[in-house]
């Protein structure tokens, strides 16, 4: 039932149109920016939202900055795995070229001795290097890589840069074998450098030697020098061999006596090979006629 003059409501309550609430908020927000502009009084505001929202924007920014330090820590711990890697392989190189390094020195040093000695002794020598222990295991004997094509003969000493070592006992074309002085057949004839006492040295067989058949009232103390003394026609004489580490005297006829080699019998490798020493020349055939004529009276 409818009355006079009264009008129906609308469904839906209209407001302003669409531009005018436009450049309302356009107004608004312009005013809002110039008062902030000139007066700042929205810095409050914005630092107490700033403070609010901190934590969301951390949680918000916690996958990315797992990811990104995930990748970050996996690199590098690759990274680093490569570089020790690489580290232990320079050391074990570095070790390498200074284990070569002194091998090299103490190979120059030994040469550097050997050249003395050839110096020292006035007979031809031959160098030559030990290349290993003969097969014999009850023998002390070495194998040289000189040969009878080098001018290496059966006979002849064998000396390193501190003394004797032994002597030539086969000869093959390219190699040869040497007895060393601490062998138990090997002999070797020797004077006291001290009082000038000859006797035989003979080898244990165990690395050491032994001065036998001297009386025990000899003369001979520990500490004495033992060098060849060349009466066995080998040995060329004043050659180094040993030195005496003790001597027992006590309830025997002989004394006991105890030497260490002079030389690196046992671990010496850079060795020199000495020639057989030359006679001395010949006196000419007018004075031996002369010596041999019956004198006239």
């Amino acid at each position: 039932m409818s009355l006079v003059g009264h009008q129906a409501p609308p469904i839906f309550r209209r407001g302003p149109a669409p531009l005018v609430r436009l450049i309302l908020l356009v107004s608004i927000c312009l005013a809002m920016l110039v008062a902030d502009i000139k007066y700042r009084y929205l810095d409050v505001l914005r630092q107490g939202l700033s403070v609010v929202t901190y934590p969301l924007q951390m949680a918000a920014a916690a996958p990315a900055d797992v990811v990104r330090n995930a990748s970050r820590y996996f690199a590098t711990l690759l990274e680093v795995q490569l570089e020790n890697a690489d580290l232990r392989r320079q050391v074990l190189d570095a070790a390498q070229l200074l284990l070569r390094f002194e091998h090299l020195q103490r190979e120059n040093e030994a040469l550097r001795s050997l050249v003395d000695m050839s110096r020292r002794v006035p007979v031809r020598s031959v160098s030559a290097e030990i290349l290993y222990n003969a097969p014999d295991p009850f023998a002390r004997k070495v194998i040289l890589d000189r040969g009878a094509q080098h001018g290496i003969e059966a006979g002849l000493a064998v000396v390193d840069a501190h003394g004797v070592i032994g002597q030539v006992t086969r000869v093959y074309p390219v190699q040869a074998e040497v007895t060393l002085l601490t062998d138990k057949n090997q002999a070797i004839a020797v004077e006291s450098l001290r009082t000038g006492l000859r006797g035989v040295l003979f080898g244990t067989g165990q690395g050491k030697l032994e001065m036998r058949f001297v009386l025990a009232g000899a003369d001979i103390r520990a500490g004495d020098e033992l060098i060849t003394s060349g009466l066995d026609g080998v040995f060329l004489p004043g050659l180094p061999v040993a030195t005496v580490s003790s001597v027992e005297r006590e309830g025997q006829a002989f004394a006991v006596i105890a030497c260490e080699p002079a030389a690196g019998v046992e671990n010496s490798v850079q060795v020199l090979v000495l020639g057989r020493a030359e006679l001395p020349p010949a006196p000419p055939a007018e004075l031996t006629q002369a010596e041999s004529a019956p004198r006239s009276r």
